[in-house]
């Protein structure tokens, strides 16, 4: 057999490269055709125009669509699904509009009881702050740092936090609305919040004036009460309700369809903004990965109910996610929800229109230093740069 000359290994070389670039090419284009066309096929009849009153099906939230093919979104023009926003909500949006492909606001998730900690453990590393403080309205007892019990000292953490500058945003770990707050420290977690409802049980979830439909509107109003404080404030809200709604480890999720995770979303919409008029929230919906491509559209409520396409991620942050993400924004600003640590130099470079990150609580040390180091990576009062991302 002849020996191959180095030139022709070169050229062979070149030839596998290209061929392996213009595959990813055509990988990541089909990705985006298949999440666009997903994402169409999934919206639903828009929310209910603003009024004084309520409207008269209050408790449920629009049906599915009923013409087969839906006519493409508008381009997107950074205005609120909530047309009632609040003018401090409207301004944030623009705020993450305009930083997308510009820089990344940098987060800190705080544990409910624990308020500020990791996030005065960033300031302690970095000499900085970041941009956006977040936590969780819990769900233990006592005083676990998931505890319930001083709900008034988080929200009034929530006001020292935007007084100084800071973004605002919550989730929250709820417990299984067939159990009564507050969970058991160490128990809970397991046994309701990462439970299962059965079929029957979900059914009689998402059917408005059923007994567990009405004893989970309980627990929206509780949440609601407290939002309405920041409202009152004029403190506009990244608000991430059900999250990681693709993964199966919470009560709440790994039900695709319209009938499943997607229809709980959107009644906790209309019962956020139909019922309690709260008009300072921007809608962050989330999913988890890895996840097989393709997942997050079956959980997409509609692109009517978000604000924020968002992902989290503790592994490496692959560009397939990216790009599904982007596919389903249509425009809209994506987001990381939670990270175990700040994107790399890299991921930013190769991934410039992420608008966030949030590293979760518990997880702060000295790997986020070169990540607040670089001035692509924004802190608390900084002003939004036309950089490039870091080299």
């Amino acid at each position: 057999m002849a020996r191959e000359s180095p030139h022709t290994s070169q050229v062979s070389a070149r030839w596998e490269f290209a061929g392996c670039v213009l595959m990813r090419n055509l990988t990541t284009s089909a990705v985006i055709l298949l999440g666009m066309a997903a994402a169409l096929a999934a919206q639903t009849q828009p929310p209910a125009p603003s009024q004084s009153q309520p409207p008269a099906a209050i408790s449920q939230a629009p049906p599915p669509p009923t013409q087969p093919h839906p006519s493409a979104p508008a381009e997107y023009n950074c205005e609120p699904v909530n047309p009632d926003a609040t003018p401090e909500a409207r301004a944030l949006l623009k705020t993450l509009c305009a930083v997308s492909g510009k820089g990344i606001l940098s987060g800190q998730h705080n544990y409910p009881n624990q308020r500020d900690l990791d996030t005065e453990r960033v300031h302690a590393i970095t000499g900085r702050y970041p941009a956006i403080w977040g936590s969780d309205f819990g769900f233990t007892g006592d005083e676990d740092k998931d505890s319930i019990l001083h709900r008034d000292l988080m929200i009034a953490e929530a006001k020292k936090q935007a007084a100084a500058g800071s973004i605002i945003y919550l989730c929250w770990h709820m417990l299984r609305p067939t159990e009564d707050e507050p969970g058991e420290p160490g128990v809970s977690w397991r046994n309701s919040v990462q439970a299962r409802l059965t079929d029957d049980q979900w059914a009689e979830l998402i059917t408005p004036d059923t007994p567990l439909h009405k004893r989970w509107e309980k627990y929206m109003d509780t949440a609601a009460g407290y939002l309405q404080q920041l409202q009152e404030a004029h403190i506009p809200v990244l608000w991430r309700p059900m999250h990681e709604n693709n993964g199966g480890f919470f009560w709440w999720g790994g039900r695709p369809g319209m009938g499943g995770t997607a229809q709980l979303y959107r009644e906790v919409y209309a019962r956020m903004v139909y019922v309690h008029h709260l008009n300072n929230l921007l809608w962050v919906w989330n999913q988890n990965g890895p996840a097989p491509v393709g997942e997050f559209f079956n959980y997409f409520p509609g692109r009517q109910y978000v604000d924020v396409v968002s992902y989290d991620n503790y592994r490496e942050l692959g560009d397939t996610y990216y790009y599904q993400m982007l596919a389903l924004a249509q425009g809209k600003p994506i987001a990381l929800g939670e990270v175990g640590a700040p994107p790399s130099a890299e991921v930013l470079e190769a991934q410039p229109r992420w608008t966030w990150f949030m590293v979760w609580a518990g997880m702060v040390n000295d790997a986020i230093l070169p990540a607040y180091n670089t001035p692509y990576v924004l802190k608390r009062g900084d002003p939004i740069r036309g950089t490039q991302p870091p080299q």
